[in-house]
């Protein structure tokens, strides 16, 4: 019996999971992604929403389960819902996920639903709305929480926040962003800042917050209780004794790096092809669709050849120099 395509790097770990990346812009500025003064790129640059698709379609015929659709905000993105049709009707996926900060689904989430998008994560890094503000730099905390319902209203299900945990910042709210996912019977993660980009805003040596800090913050209120669970990510989960509806990951890039066991490549914006978050090994995938247009086997053929450039881990380090120069908004987050 034949054995059913997949892309194996060179540790022999089986990729099939693809984040990609459909827009740099964003209508927030968060003080961990990106500069207060963006430069984006020019149209021509970035990958059209058929090229996206073509990438889309080569990696689920290589195997591919599970695709995330980022930015920036890829719901600024004019076509997402469209793209978002084209991608879930793929035979063979799984899931198509979505990650958003929340501020357009107000409008979207119905049409994301019946596009076929299976699971939502919202970033939500703090219920005060002032605070919001100032970590966002222009966003609207209850304009978000109306996304969130919105998204539940819909019709999506194990639906995840994302809290990105500054010291001194945000961190006194751990406890109570966990309550706000219990009272929607949300999932949420909290995430260790990873060091992309060079920031002026604070430095990331001094509020840094490690998973463990957290987890031991909040076992002073709930019982967590490990699980196993995973959601083919780097989350790491517990659940709740007190509220079995809510999942609780720790995405900790630097205290437990999650390395060993990466299924993951990302596409950016522009069509690089990443094998890893936190290096710059990469190939050109845009070269390849505009130079060859049309020409699936060739796509094919550069996506499988890049796996062998795959590295077994990063090397984040919490208050050194920045090793990796480009933004979140850049990579897809």
């Amino acid at each position: 019996m034949q054995q059913p395509p997949a892309l194996i790097d060179g540790f022999n770990r089986k990729v099939d999971y693809l984040r990609m990346s459909v827009t740099d812009r964003c209508d927030f500025r968060c003080v961990y992604c990106m500069a207060e003064d963006m430069q984006f790129l020019p149209r021509q640059q970035i990958l059209s929403l058929e090229e996206l698709y073509q990438v889309a379609e080569r990696f689920v015929a290589l195997g591919t389960r599970k695709i995330r659709l980022t930015g920036g905000e890829p719901l600024v993105r004019q076509g997402i819902v469209g793209l978002c049709q084209r991608i879930a009707a793929l035979p063979g996926l799984r899931e198509l996920c979505l990650t958003s900060n929340g501020s357009q689904l107000g409008r979207l989430a119905q049409p994301l639903f019946d596009a076929g998008v299976t699971r939502l994560n919202i970033s939500l890094d703090s219920l005060d709305p002032e605070r919001f503000r100032a970590l966002t730099r222009t966003g609207d905390l209850q304009q978000v929480i109306n996304g969130i319902d919105a998204a539940r209203a819909a019709g999506f299900r194990r639906t995840k926040l994302n809290a990105v945990v500054l010291k001194g910042r945000n961190d006194d709210e751990i406890v109570d962003l966990v309550r706000f996912a219990i009272d929607r019977e949300l999932d949420i993660s909290f995430i260790e800042e990873m060091p992309l980009g060079v920031i002026s805003e604070h430095q990331r040596g001094e509020s840094y917050c490690s998973s463990d800090e957290v987890r031991e913050r909040l076992a002073a209120h709930f019982t967590l209780v490990e699980s196993a669970e995973s959601s083919q990510g780097p989350a790491r989960y517990w659940r709740l004794a007190e509220a079995p509806n809510t999942r609780v990951g720790f995405i900790s890039p630097h205290s437990h790096n999650f390395c060993a066991t990466c299924n993951r490549v990302r596409l950016t914006v522009e069509g690089r092809l990443l094998l890893c978050l936190g290096n710059e090994h990469s190939v050109d995938l845009k070269q390849v669709l505009r130079q060859h247009p049309g020409d699936s086997a060739r796509l094919e053929a550069a996506i499988r050849d890049a796996m062998q450039l795959k590295p077994y881990r990063h090397h984040f380090e919490v208050g050194g120099e920045v090793q990796i120069l480009r933004f979140m908004n850049m990579t897809g987050g």
